[in-house]
């Protein structure tokens, strides 16, 4: 009897938590929006952290341009280069089992146009092996999500706030307030479905409109600063994980303190090596 094929296995029968020998696909999301299951995403930059969250269960991770902010050491995520997020994204790849991998696209290798964007998408496949992309933009991106699409690469779409285009909103301000507003992130969230996104991302939305957007979308909506009713929420890892310095957007909860934790052990490794405990015998060839 021959074995079904990876195409023809069944999706999973749950995003967080699950079990399987492959890994998780755009199916397995689909299959969630319709069961109604909630489920996590994180960032990921290196494979040690990776393989942490895909052990504890996260079925997608993001190799977002956040890398700018938090491990790049840019002010902002403008500066990240296609050849950073291939490197990082391999790492993830090869750090994971499970976990869909999404590699974001950053600024300035999609926004000329569609051909742009297939090129550097497909650089991101076939270098670093992920499993789908992701870009920031609604009605302006539409092309480029329908010919990655068309020609076989998945897309995450992401409306609301988009980080990239931080100049010209001059900060990171709520989107969607007011109907003129709300009407047009309806309008770019409708427009990357249509061209064939797996998911959308909304980022800093009033709650009550990412819930009218969650209803209205075939798709998954993945959350973050939008409230409790998009179908998934994603947190960039070094904010929920407490490594971050200074002020905190709003809409993160941090659930460790690991630079706290990270800082104190430095210092107890420090001291030992001053004061001559480290290394002690048991720490020592001969």
């Amino acid at each position: 009897m021959t074995q079904p094929s990876p195409a023809q296995k069944p999706v999973a029968k749950s995003l967080y938590g699950g079990s399987g020998s492959r890994r998780i696909t755009v199916r397995d999301i689909a299959a969630a929006k319709e069961r109604g299951e909630k489920w996590p995403m994180l960032t990921a930059y290196d494979a040690m952290t990776a393989s942490v969250f895909d052990e504890a269960g996260i079925p997608v991770l993001l190799v977002g341009d956040s890398m700018g902010n938090c491990h790049l050491g840019y002010e902002s995520t403008v500066p990240v280069t296609l050849d950073e997020i291939v490197m990082l994204s391999a790492a993830v790849v090869r750090g994971t089992t499970r976990s869909l991998v999404v590699g974001d696209l950053p600024f300035g290798t999609y926004q000329e146009g569609a051909v742009q964007a297939l090129r550097s998408a497909t650089r991101l496949v076939k270098e670093a092996g992920v499993g789908a992309v992701k870009l920031e933009g609604g009605e302006r991106s539409a092309d480029q999500v329908e010919l990655l699409v068309s020609s076989g690469i998945p897309v995450m779409a992401h409306v609301g706030l988009t980080p990239q285009s931080v100049n010209a909103y001059g900060g990171y301000p709520v989107q969607g307030r007011g109907e003129e507003a709300a009407q047009q992130l309806l309008r770019d969230a409708k427009a990357v479905q249509d061209a064939g996104a797996f998911a959308v991302v909304l980022e800093a939305v009033p709650a009550e409109l990412a819930a009218e957007v969650t209803r209205s979308l075939g798709v998954p909506t993945v959350g973050i600063g939008a409230g409790a009713d998009c179908d998934a929420q994603v947190l960039v890892w070094t904010d929920m994980a407490g490594m971050t310095a200074g002020r905190l957007p709003k809409f993160v909860k941090q659930y460790l303190q690991m630079r706290e934790l990270l800082g104190g052990a430095a210092k107890a490794f420090a001291e030992d090596v001053v004061g001559g405990a480290f290394p002690a015998e048991e720490h020592t060839f001969h």
